[in-house]
């Protein structure tokens, strides 16, 4: 009786203990894109982006103007009677050249904005996942999730880390 007595009071204490420990593991979400869309570094990377954005399609649209101007040009030509084919085969050229030239522009444009985009966006993002990890640890958080990509979570047993995050970073 005595060894039965035993063996209940050690599995009672078991099980307190594992309820216990279940009950101090701490769970957080955030809305990551959110949080760096409150960020003001978020804009100047915005901005930055947006002026190299316009610089490159501004030089893109005087290539445009070169290749149409080019064209009318080609086209005024070979309405007239007496053009060699030597002539008509430069032009031709040239156009297709021109036409190459926009291309690659068009290639190397598209790889130098995400190239800057990476390099305006990261130290904004660098920052707002350490804000993120000091604030868990502070707060004893097992994991942190992106709540966009959770399909279900409790917000009763999950910390909303956006209100400690933001005070962290010095956000309003």
């Amino acid at each position: 009786m005595r060894h039965l007595l035993s063996v209940i009071t050690f599995s009672l204490l078991l099980f307190v203990g594992a309820t216990t420990s279940a009950q101090t593991l701490k769970f957080g979400h955030i809305d990551f894109q959110g949080l760096i869309s409150t960020m003001p570094e978020r804009d100047v990377a915005q901005k930055a982006m947006a002026k190299m954005q316009a610089d490159l399609e501004s030089q893109l649209s005087v290539m445009q103007k070169e290749y149409q101007t080019k064209g009318q040009e080609y086209v005024a030509l070979v309405k007239q009677a007496n053009i060699t084919d030597a002539i008509r085969q430069a032009k031709e050229a040239d156009i297709q050249s021109l036409q190459e030239r926009i291309t690659t522009f068009q290639q190397q444009a598209q790889e130098n904005l995400q190239k800057e985009e990476t390099k305006q966006f990261q130290p904004v993002v660098e920052k707002a996942r350490k804000a993120i990890g000091e604030v868990a640890k502070e707060q004893g958080m097992l994991y942190v999730f992106e709540v966009n990509n959770v399909l279900y979570f409790n917000p009763a047993q999950s910390t909303d880390m956006m209100p400690l995050v933001k005070t962290k970073l010095g956000l309003k």
